[in-house]
C-alpha cells in the first residue's frame, strides 16, 4: 500500500502525437517545391499556339529562367550558367547510374526567358545545355 490521499494520473500522450504526425504528413503533400523554380516576373513572349509541355511523366523537368538583362536565375538567385547547368546534369547522372556515357539525359530542360532576353544568351543557354547532354527543350511562352 502506498501512502499518501493525492491521485496521480499521466497524460496519454498518443492522441497528440498521432494529430502532429498526420499535420507534418499533410504539409510535406500539400508544398510546392515545383512552384518556387517559376520566377513570375519574367515577360514571357506571346505566341497563338502556345501550349503545355506534356512528357506523361515519365520525365523530370529543368526549369531555367533568363531574365531581360541575360542572367539565368534558379529559385530566385543569379547563377552561373555553365556550372549551373554541369552541375543539374551530375545531378541527373547520379540518379540514373544506368545511363551510358553520352548518352541523352531523361531530362526536359524549360527556358522561360523574357520578351527583352537577347538571343545570344539565349543560345549560350542552349550550347551548354548540348554540351552536358540534354537534348530535349521547351521554350515557354504565353498563350494569347
Amino acid at each position: 500500500m502506498s501512502g499518501g490521499g493525492g491521485d496521480e494520473s499521466e497524460a496519454d500522450l498518443t492522441p497528440m502525437l498521432d494529430l502532429v504526425f498526420q499535420l507534418i504528413t499533410f504539409f510535406m503533400l500539400v508544398i510546392d517545391f515545383k512552384g518556387k523554380a517559376l520566377d513570375l516576373s519574367l515577360r514571357l513572349p506571346v505566341v497563338g499556339s502556345a501550349r503545355p509541355v506534356d512528357t506523361k511523366g515519365t520525365e523530370s523537368f529543368l526549369i531555367l529562367n533568363i531574365d531581360s538583362k541575360g542572367r539565368l536565375l534558379a529559385y530566385g538567385l543569379e547563377k552561373d550558367v555553365v556550372s549551373y547547368i554541369h552541375a543539374e546534369a551530375n545531378t541527373v547522372r547520379n540518379k540514373n547510374p544506368d545511363l551510358a556515357e553520352g548518352a541523352e539525359l531523361p531530362v526536359t530542360v524549360v527556358i522561360r526567358s523574357d520578351v527583352a532576353t537577347p538571343f545570344s544568351m539565349l543560345n549560350k543557354v542552349i550550347t551548354a545545355c548540348q554540351d552536358n547532354g540534354f537534348r530535349k527543350y521547351a521554350l515557354r511562352a504565353k498563350d494569347k
